[in-house]
């Protein structure tokens, strides 16, 4: 297992270089100037197009708008904002933070982009039936040339979507939070019957496909972040006379990197910080990685502009909204210090701490919840993949790998699936990244068009 464990830490280091964070922070800079910042003034107008004030049920796609980001945000708003943000913080102090915001209005542009491509250039797979995705807008936008910058993303999007983060670190707060407490033994076998509770319940939701998907992730999704935005308040309103101090830290720890622990990368602790924070972000949000145009993809509407203007909303919701406010609730309580904990675990500290005896357990129904909701998603992704590679009528083989690698997610470190994930998510970025830039001057003739279109209120 320690062997295990040093190959996906490599993989990691090697997979996050330098040329894929010029790839990821640079690209969306650069889309967001060839956007002129068009994500941040059509806010309220992407708000709108949520709320289904353009829904047309007569339009080509599976989902409305609403789905199509619960669906989305369903893979995003899970671990990477409770795990991720406290393993950031465990590793690299409250500067992290600051880094992941960036990675988040960074990410906005990407996700308005990708997510825009993935409407203009929707293809059919071997069913007929029509589908969205970076495979997709490569083959359809690029051409057949380009044809293994899909398939690269597609076998690296299969890897990418198994649930091993989601299910580790939701057995690990099972173990922590319900099991030790109460006196039971944590063992193989108890982490083999919280699996099998996982396989059911994910085999159920999964084989209903994407509109049950959608549906439950509609209505689970929405209530778990309002509950958890008040539990972090809850907390936040208890320990308010620290939360100014640690609102400064976060900004001034961002340029100083006086918590991380670890080696230095581009000649400095600095840089190990900015390189841990948009890792982190990436993880959180998905920006540039390619998951949530698969489910843009899908939604019903003729207009890219507006599902790109939906698509940015997320990483505003999983990042600057709900990353934040975990890590918040890390700091003021002061458990970052007072522990070793990471992951989840140092989460639930949080909680316990300002909520003695039960906040712990309201923290463990968020986790479920959002646990649940990912593993559902990510089946839909990985379906997608091997559908473009196979064809749609073997796509169901998917499901069995996706299945097993729950079992093995449950009896597995925490530290081997977080730098495998983080390894692969990294060659997902590649593909993606590189099609959108090479067709980011398309998008900006489509946002014109639409602007027009809306200006003369045909629309």
């Amino acid at each position: 297992m320690e062997q295990l464990n040093a190959i996906s830490e490599k993989f990691s280091s090697l997979a996050w270089g330098i040329p894929l964070l010029v790839l990821l922070i640079g690209g969306g800079l650069y889309l967001l100037i060839a956007s002129r910042f068009l994500p941040f003034r059509l806010f309220g107008h992407a708000i709108q197009v949520l709320r289904g004030k353009y829904d047309d049920p007569n339009d080509p796609g599976e989902i409305s708008h609403f789905k199509a980001l619960t669906t989305a945000l369903s893979s995003t708003i899970g671990m990477g904002n409770i795990a991720g943000v406290a393993l950031a913080i465990s590793v690299g102090g409250p500067g992290a933070m600051f880094w992941m915001w960036i990675s988040a209005i960074v990410g906005m542009s990407t996700k308005f982009f990708t997510s825009t491509l993935a409407i203009m250039y929707r293809g059919k797979d071997s069913n007929g039936e029509l589908q969205g995705g970076p495979m997709y807008f490569i083959t359809e936008g690029l051409g057949k040339n380009w044809k293994f910058l899909a398939v690269m993303f597609s076998v690296f999007g299969m890897l990418g979507a198994l649930p091993v983060v989601n299910v580790n670190q939701l057995k690990q707060a099972v173990n922590d939070i319900i099991l030790i407490p109460n006196g039971i033994e944590v063992s193989l076998n108890t982490n083999l019957i919280i699996a099998a509770v996982l396989v059911i319940l994910t085999t159920v939701v999964i084989l209903g496909g994407l509109k049950r998907i959608s549906n439950i992730a509609s209505k689970m999704v929405p209530s778990m972040v309002i509950l958890y935005f008040v539990l972090v308040l809850i907390i936040l309103g208890i320990n308010y006379a620290e939360v100014p101090k640690y609102i400064a830290l976060i900004f001034t720890d961002a340029f100083e990197a006086s918590f991380i622990k670890g080696d230095a990368v581009f000649g400095g602790m600095l840089g190990a910080l900015i390189l841990l924070g948009i890792k982190r972000g990436a993880f959180s949000n998905e920006a540039g990685i390619g998951t949530a145009p698969m489910a843009h993809g899908a939604a019903k509407t003729d207009e890219p502009v507006r599902e790109g203007l939906v698509a940015m909303l997320g990483p505003v919701i999983d990042t600057l909204i709900v990353c934040t406010l975990t890590a918040l609730a890390i700091l003021v309580t002061g458990v970052w210090e007072t522990t070793s904990n990471n992951g989840v675990t140092l989460t639930a500290s949080a909680f316990q701490d300002a909520m003695p005896g039960f906040g712990q357990y309201l923290l463990m129904i968020c986790v479920f919840i959002f646990s649940i909701s990912s593993l559902f998603s990510y089946a839909y992704y990985g379906t997608k993949c091997m559908s473009f590679l196979i064809g749609a009528k073997r796509k169901h083989y998917y499901n069995y790998l996706y299945i097993l690698s729950i079992i093995l997610a449950a009896t597995t470190p925490f530290s081997t699936m977080i730098n495998f994930i983080d390894g692969i998510f990294a060659f997902m970025a590649i593909p993606t990244m590189l099609a959108t830039i090479l067709m980011a001057p398309r998008v900006v003739k489509e946002i014109k068009a639409y602007r027009k279109r809306l200006k003369s209120a045909k629309l």
